[in-house]
């Protein structure tokens, strides 16, 4: 089955046409720049952009920053409030003119690597974290998913830890690799200590920089970079889509 999956993130969207039974994308990566945060509107128009970007009429799997519940929004922290209890399939199918799956974007980006990644055969507790704009979290045990999981919320001072650790953390704090890695470290282990997770998959932009920052994370877990890296999210939401749809 071919799906156009697209990854909403804090800054941007990023879609492609994938296969799903391999995980290949059909055609060059396409990302549409969001500065502002959009409506859902507005969002809507740029997934309706996106698909005609690449003249795209089939299903359309949606990622999404935040917690996914079926058809509905229920948290937004790093976009629009308005998403938030919203409907967010019929506005997307409506600007679109096409079937939409929606997905929470750290889900189906776990959803890749553990169907065509890193934690592709892994038994146990395997972690997933993005680190982008925000931090999201995907945890499946022996494969299966436990959805909207959301550990980059977890308080650290009465702030979630994404506030610390996230790639744009990194950026606004002025941090170097080693800085940065080692409060990713300390968040990393009061995630070892409630999980205990057998692999540990570190995902978006920041994880084609591994080599610069797992060396400095004292941790216990393995640790390895997400296959897909930054397209993972879109990957996972056609995955999710065909599966759904």
């Amino acid at each position: 089955m071919k799906v156009l999956g697209i990854d909403i993130g804090g800054s941007s969207l990023k879609g492609a046409p994938v296969d799903t039974k391999t995980g290949e994308l059909l055609a060059e990566r396409h990302r549409i720049d969001t500065p502002a945060r959009l409506s859902p509107a507005e969002m809507g128009e740029a997934i309706a952009r996106m698909a005609a970007h690449f003249d795209w009429k089939g299903p359309i799997g949606v990622g999404f920053p935040g917690v996914v519940q079926g058809r509905v929004v229920r948290t937004s922290a790093n976009l629009h409030p308005d998403f938030v209890n919203l409907d967010a399939v019929e506005v997307f199918e409506k600007a679109a003119g096409a079937e939409v799956s929606l997905v929470n974007d750290a889900d189906a980006a776990g959803l890749a690597e553990a169907t065509f990644g890193a934690g592709r055969g892994v038994k146990g507790a395997v972690l997933l974290l993005t680190f982008g704009t925000g931090v999201g979290s995907a945890l499946f045990v022996d494969g299966i998913l436990y959805p909207n999981t959301e550990f980059g919320h977890v308080k650290r001072d009465g702030e979630s830890w994404e506030k610390f650790v996230s790639g744009a953390a990194k950026e606004r704090r002025g941090l170097d690799y080693p800085e940065w890695a080692a409060d990713v470290g300390a968040y990393l282990r009061l995630l070892e200590d409630l999980l205990w997770p057998d692999l540990i998959i570190a995902g978006g932009g920041i994880s084609a920089d591994h080599a610069k920052w797992f060396p400095h994370l004292k941790i216990r877990s393995r640790i390895v970079p997400a296959e897909f890296l930054n397209e993972a999210g879109l990957v996972g939401a056609a995955l999710h889509a065909a599966r759904a749809l």
